[in-house]
């Protein structure tokens, strides 16, 4: 582990803690770990710090994902199967990762987050079929495009580039399956552990993870993951939704600032 001070330690593991939080009620702890990790450590190489905070987050979201799947009316065969097809489909995205510009794909990403932000604020009720018993049939052909869309798109997309994607896991669940928000959110979590467990092998095999610092900060990162995900089950999708429109908004500002700033 490389010297870290002590006050920029404390800083990265409350970051872990509420990057953990985020993550576990509706996606997108990543936002504020991995530029935590780049602040923190400026004269780590890049690889060691995703390295890191792939062992970082994969501990925060198996925490998250058995809190939910005690508690949530989770298919797990379902999710694992979706997990299995994002996994893949992340490492296409990773293949052609290098002949696609991210200064291209930022605007297209703004404006499809926008949308999805505007469609939640009109439609109160997305997100809360199993509050009101009134949660619709869910077809297998649904099931398999969950499968291959689903987890294969945005699993291809996690690769390609890779911000917000557990978000976009959340919003497309509850939108394919039919699913309530807090049990989108616990599925999201499965599949999420499942890519990150093949990106993590991949950096540990490459000897690109500072393991001594994961370990510390993976103990905030469960604790806030494990806090996140009892909130978010005991409050319900109202205050989901509410999570996942702030970390939309805050998705869409940190792209227009990446776009402004190259």
């Amino acid at each position: 582990m490389p010297d870290i001070a002590l006050i920029t330690l404390v800083v990265l593991c409350l970051a872990a803690a509420a990057a953990g939080w985020i993550d576990a009620v509706v996606g997108g702890g990543g936002l504020l770990l991995l530029p935590a990790l780049l602040l923190g450590l400026p004269h780590v190489p890049a690889a060691q710090v995703l390295g890191t905070n792939k062992a970082i987050a994969i501990v925060g979201t198996s925490g998250a994902a058995v809190t939910y799947a005690r508690r949530a009316p989770v298919k797990v065969a379902t999710a694992l199967r979706i997990g299995l097809a994002a996994l893949a489909g992340s490492m296409a995205g990773a293949f052609f990762a290098a002949g696609i510009s991210s200064e291209v794909l930022r605007p297209v990403i703004m404006v499809a987050l926008l949308a999805v932000a505007v469609f939640v604020m009109l439609r109160p009720s997305f997100g809360r079929a199993a509050d009101d018993g009134t949660r619709r049939r869910v077809t297998r052909a649904r099931t398999v495009a969950a499968i291959v869309l689903v987890g294969g798109g945005i699993g291809f997309y996690d690769g390609l580039f890779g911000p917000g994607t557990g978000t976009f896991l959340v919003l497309a669940l509850t939108a394919v399956l039919h699913l309530d928000l807090v049990t989108a959110s616990a599925t999201a979590k499965i599949v999420n552990v499942c890519t990150n467990g093949g990106a993590l092998a991949m950096f540990a095999y490459q000897g690109n993870v500072m393991w001594q610092l994961a370990a510390l900060m993976a103990v905030f990162n469960l604790a806030g993951g494990l806090l996140g995900a009892r909130m978010a089950l005991s409050r319900g999708s109202g205050f989901v939704r509410g999570v996942l429109l702030v970390v939309v908004f805050s998705l869409v500002a940190k792209l227009a600032f990446d776009q402004w700033a190259a």
